[in-house]
């Protein structure tokens, strides 16, 4: 029987792990991590070899690795037996095979000796090599400590014998720490400054800084004084622009011996006095980027600075400037999240209505599906609905679902400007390309790069600038009004309508390409009378929303107000529901809309279903079958015989409207 086995694993010179062979289980050795043998030497493949039991022995059988594998010194050639005491090698990877593993850790055994020859065989030149494996030993805690001694000032330095050297670089890590924790530039420039006044002969000073919008080559004038310091009665005196700008473009630090006379180094106060006769100044700087100076002087004539002291300034301002970069970055960082947390709370206002699509009537489920269809893509898309009824919550639905989400949306009506402003707003123009066109200006097609553009009212547009539109469609560049630079953008365009379409392209008031170019997609918003069940929720939504905007306390709608909105045809759709909400919630003298508190008018809808005063007054008793079929008629004439627009509008299949067409036999000649 097969018995257990050991593999001694050593990685370069220094033994790392042992690994149990189990009979019966194979194992593999190699780079990747799905190995049970896991190697990170460079020169062993991702599945190097594979040790099993053959015939009650143990087997190696190299797997076509790049670099080959060696048992002892011979290489491996198809299946090789093992032997207890057999050295495998990976690249500087070794692998010993023993049956137990006293035979590896015993230093006067055969196996120790083989051991101790194979470390000395890899061992590099000079390098110092494990005789054997040494027994494993308990881990033992031998110190313990809180917080480190480095970070805290000490007295006893000098006491101990710590060289100047030393005490500078302990300071220097104290106040590397210090800074880094400084929440902001004039706490930071008093810590630079304290520390230097500890280490340095010096009785004023002052950290100067750039502004953080200075562009160009740094200059002295623009330096601001940050926290000037002083032992003396004298203020602290700036040193000459001259001299700073020379410190800073040249970017090392200078010390000035016995500075005199009318020299740029010199300090002088009001009287003209000389204040200083010993200079010590540094530039913060970081790679290419210039921060500013620290400008240390001595009013001592008997003080001079020496060069450690310089050795010591110039790594405070390096270390001043890391941080500096530090806490700009994290400043850049905090605007930026704020910037980005109120663009989404303002966000969420604006769009809150006009994303939130209310509705649960099977039309609007319908609605909501194509919508999700029509944003999966990047096609054009055609609105149709009525007046009122939400068109543009649509087209900001498709946009805010689809992959251009973060991207802008810009909604334009057509309808609201005359043909060469429309052109303008649509495509910009150049200055001077027409009275008025003071400046340059940047068309919607061009801010909307990569977004959306909703174009509202599109029958509105003449047929001329349709031209022009349809040509963008196609992925042409266009010129901006007065210019001859072509310009081409990325935009998905949305296009709007409460027009026949079809009716206006018989009449060539609309060009039939484009039509055709816009109705890729087509999504139909029902009008509001055609989906009754969403009347009380779009009700309860704008009470709610108009109770939060005013801080009125109003709780619902009487029954006769609530029959009163489900049996009225809303003309004006929701745009005029919304409008009579509001217009209740402001009047109302109670804590519940009574139907006096809803102005409705008398108008008759745009729709299918003329139903004025006048035409309520005008009874004539009739079949189901008559009334039907001439519903459907008239709404087949209303639509040009469109067939699916005349079923949506119905609310009825397309293939039921197909069957009641043949039962009635409609047809678009006169006589029906």
């Amino acid at each position: 029987m097969t018995q257990l086995a050991y593999l001694v694993i050593r990685e370069g010179s220094k033994w790392s792990d042992v690994f149990r062979l189990v009979p019966g289980q194979s194992v593999t050795v190699g780079r990747a991590p799905t190995n049970q043998v896991v190697l990170k030497d460079e020169r062993c493949s991702r599945n190097h070899l594979e040790l099993f039991v053959s015939k009650d022995q143990w087997t190696l059988r190299d797997l076509e690795s790049r670099n080959g594998t060696m048992v002892g010194n011979e290489p491996v050639r198809g299946d090789t037996p093992l032997t207890p005491g057999d050295v495998i090698r990976i690249g500087r990877t070794q692998l010993v095979f023993v049956h137990k593993l006293t035979d590896a850790f015993g230093p006067s055994t055969e196996m120790g000796a083989l051991l101790r020859r194979s470390s000395a065989d890899s061992a590099a030149p000079g390098e110092e090599s494990d005789s054997v494996l040494a027994p494993i030993e308990p881990t033992t805690i031998t110190h313990r400590r809180g917080q480190t001694r480095f970070l805290a000032p000490s007295e006893a330095a000098a006491q101990e014998g710590v060289s100047k050297m030393g005490q500078a670089a302990a300071k220097l890590c104290r106040l590397a720490f210090e800074l880094a924790k400084a929440p902001d530039v004039a706490s930071m420039a008093e810590l630079a400054l304290a520390g230097l006044a500890e280490h340095t002969q010096t009785d004023a000073g002052a950290v100067l800084l750039l502004p953080a919008n200075a562009l160009g080559e740094p200059r002295g004038e623009d330096l601001e004084v940050i926290s000037p310091q002083t032992l003396t009665k004298h203020r602290y005196h700036r040193l000459s622009d001259i001299f700073a700008t020379t410190v800073m473009r040249g970017g090392e630090a200078i010390l000035a011996r016995n500075v005199i006379g009318d020299s740029a180094l010199s300090t002088r106060d009001s009287q003209g006095e000389i204040l200083s006769t010993s200079v010590l100044c540094a530039p913060i700087r970081r790679g290419q980027q210039t921060f500013g100076l620290i400008h240390l002087y001595s009013t001592d004539p008997t003080v001079v600075h020496d060069p450690d002291e310089l050795e010591f300034t110039l790594a405070v301002a390096d270390t001043m400037a890391v941080a500096l970069e530090n806490m700009r970055h994290r400043q850049e960082l905090s605007d930026n999240l704020t910037r980005v947390r109120t663009e989404n709370v303002e966000l969420r206002e604006r769009l809150g209505i006009r994303t939130d699509i209310v509705g649960r009537s099977a039309v609007m489920r319908q609605a909501t599906e194509d919508i999700a269809r029509a944003a999966a893509s990047n096609s054009t898309v055609l609105i149709r609905g009525e007046s009122g009824v939400g068109k543009e919550l649509v087209a900001r639905a498709v946009h805010s679902n689809s992959p251009r989400r973060d991207n802008v949306f810009i909604c334009l009506n057509c309808a609201a400007l005359s043909a060469d402003l429309l052109a303008s707003e649509l495509f910009g123009h150049e200055r001077g390309a027409f009275t008025g066109a003071t400046e340059r200006k940047i068309g919607k097609f061009e801010a909307a790069d990569q977004g959306t553009i909703m174009l509202d009212e599109i029958g509105e547009m003449t047929p001329g600038l349709q031209a022009k539109f349809l040509r963008v469609l196609e992925g042409h560049p266009f010129e901006r009004v007065g210019g001859n630079k072509p310009i081409k953008v990325d935009v998905r365009v949305i296009a709007a309508t409460n027009r026949d379409l079809e009716r206006d392209v018989t009449g060539g008031l609309f060009r039939r390409d484009l039509y055709f170019r816009l109705r890729v997609l087509e999504i139909v918003v029902p009008a509001l009378r055609k989906r009754p069940e969403d009347i009380p929720l779009l009700a309860d939504y704008f009470l709610a929303k108009f109770n939060a905007e005013t801080g009125r306390r109003i709780k619902g709608f009487s029954e006769a107000a609530r029959e009163q909105l489900l049996h009225y045809l809303w003309p004006g759709n929701v745009r005029e529901l919304k409008n009579v909400i509001e217009r209740a919630v402001v009047l109302c003298r109670s804590q519940e809309i009574d139907a006096d508190d809803l102005l409705l008018t008398k108008l008759a809808t745009a729709g299918d279903t003329e139903m004025g005063e006048s035409a309520r007054h005008r009874f004539t008793p009739r079949s189901l079958d008559d009334v039907e079929r001439q519903h459907i008629f008239e709404t087949l004439k209303h639509t040009g015989w469109n067939k699916s627009r005349t079923a949506s509008i119905l609310g009825i299949e397309r293939s039921t409207l197909d069957r009641k067409i043949r039962r009635y036999q409609l047809d678009e000649s006169p006589k029906a």
